[in-house]
């Protein structure tokens, strides 16, 4: 028997990291029955953008570590994703940037959704789950360092929130301890080895943000 969070999926279970970045990978993971998928979201000249890439300041030039993309490139927007996204589907929306802006056009997007659908707002800046306080949505803080994790726990209570998104690296039995003392949910990434996995779970993390999601979906059927 699976515990169970206030996601209402088994613990751990496996979030598609970037799934809803583009629409053949959103597919995949709704085909492999993962019930949660990630999206980031960046605002570019007063429109939400589905996309990690970042851009070069005004211009429509996109980049990442290792990818450049020229301006041509089709780009998804947020209200094409709701449109596309099965129902039964939870969106884990983590917006990018500081920018109040962004925060309140998705708000915008995703309100008349709300009553029928479930979402995961994320985001590393605190102000940006502001804007969603009373909405039926869940709200998680992203934590890619230890300095980041350690103003977290120092000043959670200025900012209330119902998980965090935590670098692996970060995850100790420590860490899992002070955190389960402030919110809810804490999921994971990356994590893309059935080993790593398990070495997780045994640590108490709800859930697993994989960008090779199908490698650790058990086969239908199975336990």
């Amino acid at each position: 028997m699976h515990a169970t969070t206030d996601t209402g999926l088994p613990r751990p279970f496996v979030i598609a990291h970037r799934g809803g970045n583009e629409l053949a990978a959103l597919r995949d993971a709704e085909r492999l029955g993962i019930r949660l998928v990630e999206a980031d979201l960046r605002l570019f000249r007063g429109r939400v953008d589905v996309r990690h890439l970042k851009s070069v300041g005004p211009l429509p030039l996109y980049w990442d570590r290792w990818r450049v993309a020229a301006p041509s490139s089709a780009r998804l927007g947020l209200g094409e994703l709701l449109e596309v996204t099965s129902p039964g589907t939870e969106l884990m929306l983590d917006l990018k940037g500081r920018r109040r802006e962004l925060a309140l056009l998705v708000r915008d997007a995703i309100a008349p959704h709300v009553g029928s659908r479930r979402f995961t707002l994320c985001a590393r800046a605190a102000p940006l789950l502001e804007p969603f306080a009373d909405l039926p949505v869940r709200r998680f803080r992203s934590l890619g360092s230890a300095r980041q994790l350690r103003r977290f726990l120092e000043q959670v209570h200025l900012h209330e929130v119902d998980g965090v998104s935590i670098h692996a690296r970060l995850v100790a039995p420590r860490t899992m301890e002070a955190l389960r003392d402030r919110v809810r949910v804490v999921v994971t990434w990356p994590v893309n080895r059935v080993e790593h996995a398990l070495e997780l779970a045994s640590l108490g993390v709800d859930g697993l943000i994989s960008d090779v999601p199908g490698v650790l979906v058990a086969p239908e059927g199975e336990a």
